[in-house]
């Protein structure tokens, strides 16, 4: 296949380029900046000729939360994916198939209650983010496109992301629990995340949002504990509650304290297999 991908050098992007090259596939990369070789910008043109196009790109939602970093988290996905899809649509021949990032804090923050596609939005910045977000694809959905929307959860990996920010301190034996530790988190492995994407560029019957997450949420409690396991060290040091929200205020709130229990039934049943369902042998993969 041809396939088109914006966010490619990011964590996911990145390692899906790897993949997609090592899988025979011939890769170009949507920039922003002057193109190079494999390489195209929207304000060329159209992006004419490809059979799939993968849109990763966004703002990190990681740091304090100011005005201006929300507009930024915003319009990056929103307005990215509006342009994009757009594009697309304009095309003589459109992909058959658009895969895009979302992600599981459409639901906000929801405590035990297991998420599915079906259930109802949450009210939250990152959950108004993410309905926008997915809306904003509706251009290639209507021009005949293939549109799936994918719900990531956690990802999991040493390089970067959640992970990757917890070792050091865990390393050092002070890590610890969250708040009560009673919320669920919703996990997935950057291996398994690539593989969720090329599932979903192969397979004809997989469209609109998908929850891409492990089959096993566990509690913060649960993953600390694994965590400390595997690296062998003590999990002794909690960050009450009041902490995170002074120390990250409403990023905190919403990535640390938020719980979202979220079920992953229409990724298996469409025939997706995950390498890592279970917490503890992914940490020893992966670490």
């Amino acid at each position: 296949m041809q396939v088109l991908v914006s966010g490619s050098t990011g964590l996911v992007g990145s390692a899906l380029m790897a993949a997609l090259e090592g899988a025979g596939h011939s890769v170009v990369r949507l920039v922003r900046r002057t193109p190079g070789a494999n390489e195209i910008r929207l304000d060329a043109g159209a992006p004419e000729s490809f059979d799939a196009v993968v849109h990763l790109a966004g703002e990190s939602i990681a740091g304090r939360w100011t005005v201006a970093k929300k507009t930024r988290i915003r319009d990056s996905r929103v307005q990215g994916t509006s342009t994009l899809a757009a594009a697309l649509a304009r095309t003589g021949r459109p992909p058959k198939v658009m895969v895009c990032a979302s992600a599981i804090g459409i639901y906000g923050d929801r405590g035990d209650e297991v998420l599915h596609e079906e259930s109802a939005p949450g009210s939250d910045f990152l959950a108004e983010v993410s309905q926008q977000w997915e809306a904003a694809t509706e251009p290639a959905a209507r021009a005949g496109v293939r549109v799936v929307s994918l719900r990531i959860g956690v990802v999991l990996s040493r390089r970067g992301g959640a992970l990757g920010r917890m070792l050091l301190p865990f390393r050092m034996g002070a890590g610890g629990r969250i708040g009560s530790g009673s919320q669920w988190m919703s996990w997935i492995t950057l291996d398994d995340l690539v593989g969720a994407i090329q599932h979903a560029l192969a397979t004809d019957s997989l469209r609109g949002p998908v929850n891409t997450v492990a089959p096993n949420a566990v509690t913060n409690a649960q993953f600390t504990r694994a965590l400390g396991e595997t690296l062998h060290r003590p999990t002794i040091f909690p960050l009450p509650a009041f902490m995170v929200r002074l120390m990250f205020g409403e990023m905190g709130e919403a990535l640390l304290l938020g719980s979202q229990r979220v079920d992953c039934g229409k990724l298996v049943a469409s025939g997706f297999r995950f390498r890592h369902p279970e917490l503890k042998p992914a940490l020893e993969a992966i670490l």
